[in-house]
């Protein structure tokens, strides 16, 4: 049932992919998503070039199975990361906040498969063209930094749009999210939010704890003015960056109240003052499991969902 053209691809044996969240998505939690039969990604952000060599290889220690690294195409280091990726021989690299049109026929060459994520059918088209192997849909529903369309009408369309496969993202922490998204088309799906609680993911408990006690209405989308929304768990800070919107605060302000408040968050534990980057589904997330744990509930719940599904359908 879930043997896509995505686990074709990446020989893979579950297309669910684990998001790249920065500060967070390293060594430990990718090898663990990939020894789990899913593909786990490192997330490059703006963190050192020589810090993610590092968590490269300790990966590749972890597990013999595919993983990927994220290339934020905003981020002062991605010349270089486009680079690194290739001499460490990474399998697979995944793209965001830009075009990766021009690292795309360096990375084929090096036999590194390329997966952007996308936030609307121009950019799938422009992907598909350049020479991707597929893309991740991504709605507003997600965590961390957001596009404007919801998953459920940026999947659909997406899949109209292009031959190439696409991974759903946005919005899905459980099977039933996972059953929906293939009922839109898709191939495979992206979680990002559902392994935050991961027992593998080293951020900081108060973190985890806020993300498992979220209700359906605790996110919020701060930082519009700047054209770099993001979603986060509510908190003073949210509230601070809703006060900057409301006074037509100059951008300068944003940028001076965000420094370094995802790793006062992450690493430090302040839930508060710190950016709790979470998307809408955290209100679904109840507990910590294992990595293996929460690929095996989610992977067998749409299963059983798709399977009621194709029965109905046959009475």
């Amino acid at each position: 049932m879930f043997d896509t053209r995505v686990t074709e691809l990446l020989n893979i044996e579950y297309p669910v992919f684990q998001g790249a969240m920065a500060w967070i998505a390293e060594s430990s939690l990718a090898s663990a998503v990939s020894n789990a039969g899913g593909l786990g990604i490192i997330a490059g952000a703006n963190a050192p070039v020589d810090k993610i060599r590092e968590e490269i290889r300790k990966t590749k220690a972890m597990t013999d199975k595919p993983f990927a690294v994220n290339i934020m195409l905003m981020s002062e280091n991605a010349e270089e990361l486009a680079k690194v990726v290739i001499e460490e021989g990474v399998p697979v690299v995944t793209t965001g906040a830009g075009n990766p049109a021009k690292y795309i026929p360096k990375w084929k060459e090096a036999g590194i498969k390329v997966i952007p994520v996308i936030p609307s059918v121009a950019l799938a088209l422009r992907m598909e063209r350049a020479g991707a192997d597929a893309v991740i849909a991504e709605g507003n529903e997600a965590g961390g930094h957001i596009g404007e369309i919801t998953t459920l009408c940026l999947v659909p369309q997406v899949v109209d749009a292009v031959n190439i496969p696409v991974i759903a993202a946005g919005g899905i922490g459980d099977g039933r999210g996972v059953a929906a998204a293939f009922m839109l088309g898709a191939e495979g799906v992206q979680m990002g939010t559902r392994f935050l609680v991961a027992k593998e993911c080293i951020i900081h408990e108060n973190y985890k704890n806020k993300v498992i006690a979220a209700k359906d209405i605790d996110s919020s989308v701060t930082g519009r003015p700047t054209g770099h929304p993001v979603r986060t768990i509510r908190n003073k800070l949210s509230r601070q960056f809703q006060e900057l919107e409301k006074s037509c605060a100059p951008l300068d302000k944003y940028e001076e109240l965000g420094r370094g408040a995802l790793a006062k968050a992450v690493i430090h534990g302040d839930i508060e003052y710190g950016s709790v980057m979470a998307g809408q589904i955290a209100g679904l997330v109840s507990k910590e499991q294992y990595c293996d744990e929460i690929i095996t509930e989610v992977v067998e719940e749409a299963k059983n969902i798709i399977n009621k599904i194709q029965n109905a359908n046959m009475r």
